[in-house]
């Protein structure tokens, strides 16, 4: 707009002040035109630089006069300008000339001065523009990395812009300001609110332990029946879900420590289906060491087979192939949703859910201790209604550890 303002401004300028000069210029002309006229019928001498059809005069305003009519032109006379004056006289053409030089210097002049004058208007409004947007831009930059990183779940990033080295009033109307405030307090609202939610189920899980290892006591002294039977199945289901939710508190709350070390990956794979009692095929394609936790890679491993078990069809099969394992069953595959958003807590697929393959909190304590561990777990489909059976696929990938060690060969 700064820019804009100036060249309307020079153009402006330049038309008036040309218009006026050459009115001026003109007005003179005419007058020393009226005064060679009134010589002329008077039989007197004719002025100074007037004459009868002159030889330099325009063609354009020697027609005009020879027409009847009078008129003024600037033309070139011997390389200077100058204004021409023509009106017609028996006939013939009574013109007189008046030295145009000085005039067309000063616009001339003038032109350069608006040039000049708005080339360095323009210029220091560019730099001052420059440096006031590439701050605001900047500031932006910085509150919209924070609005990223709190996306990814840091819900401890705080932009801290509140109009730094300006007065009070200034800051309350500096527009970035107030949306980095409004970013830091929208998400210190969600870190509390979060902070309490894990507290709360924390609290809850600790709070069932107790009651639920005495209903699972006493539920073993009850006499041996179908009920007796259903009883023990939901206590142990109850004390599962409590301990998932044990889990899920001490991942969110980011406690706990990864205590690593160097294993070997069959021998692991191994020892989680013996502990899982299921019946789970186990194939070492390529045995490998891997430097993880072991008791956190067991979980992930177990939460996975159960749920194969649980929520698929057999075969199950645990394949290791290097740092590489994969839990695959043949039911009809993992939902829409959970390919697409990953696993949510307390969500299972059913009839409708676009898949056979359900979840609870299984899953998600696989993927968060996956992720403490630094590894990476995937879920896919394994091409259902193909000649291999279709099913679903959850494939975990290991750190590669410094140096590989030699497994056994495939079984």
């Amino acid at each position: 707009m700064c820019c804009s303002l100036a060249a309307v401004l020079g153009v402006l300028v330049h038309v008036g002040v040309t218009r006026q000069t050459v009115s001026a210029a003109r007005d003179k002309a005419l007058e020393q035109l009226h005064d060679a006229t009134r010589a002329y019928e008077a039989g007197e001498a004719l002025p100074p630089e007037s004459g009868l059809d002159p030889a330099a005069l325009p063609q354009s305003l020697r027609q005009l006069a020879l027409s009847g009519r009078r008129g003024t032109v600037v033309a070139q006379r011997d390389g200077r300008p100058t204004m021409w004056a023509a009106a017609p006289a028996d006939g013939r053409t009574l013109a007189t000339a008046v030295d145009y030089e000085q005039s067309a210097r000063t616009i001339t002049g003038l032109d350069n001065a608006i040039i000049g004058s708005s080339v360095l208007a323009i210029g220091g409004t560019l730099l001052v523009g420059g440096f006031a947007v590439r701050r605001v831009t900047r500031r932006l930059h910085q509150t919209a990395t924070v609005a990223r990183r709190i996306s990814r779940g840091e819900l401890d990033a705080r932009v801290g812009d509140t109009g730094r080295g300006a007065s009070a009033r200034s800051a309350r109307l500096d527009e970035v300001a107030t949306v980095a405030r409004a970013l830091d307090t929208m998400a210190g609202t969600l870190q509390a609110k979060l902070v309490s939610e894990q507290r709360f189920t924390a609290d809850v899980a600790h709070e069932l332990r107790t009651p639920l290892t005495g209903l699972q006591a006493a539920s073993e002294l009850l006499p041996e029946g179908r009920a007796t039977d259903l009883v023990r199945e939901r206590v142990r289901t109850m004390r599962r879900l409590t301990e998932d939710l044990l889990g899920i508190s001490r991942l969110d709350s980011g406690s706990g420590v990864v205590e690593t070390d160097l294993h070997r990956l069959g021998r692991v794979a191994e020892r989680v289906v013996r502990a899982a009692g299921t019946d789970t095929e186990v194939v070492v394609v390529r045995d490998a060491h891997v430097e993880t936790d072991r008791r956190r890679l067991e979980r992930v491993l177990g939460n996975l087979v159960v749920n194969a078990h649980r929520h698929g069809r057999g075969p199950v099969v645990l394949t290791v192939a290097g740092p590489v394992v994969t839990v695959r069953d043949h039911g009809e595959g993992y939902p829409e949703y959970l390919l697409a958003h990953g696993p949510q807590r307390f969500r299972s697929g059913g009839a409708g859910g676009g898949g056979g393959k359900g979840h609870g909190l299984g899953l998600t304590i696989a993927v968060g201790q996956a992720e403490a561990i630094g590894a990476r777990l995937e879920f896919r489909n394994a091409g259902i209604g193909g000649a291999d059976g279709g099913g679903a696929e959850a494939v975990l990938t290991l750190p590669w550890p410094p140096a590989e060690g030699a497994g056994d060969g495939g079984r």
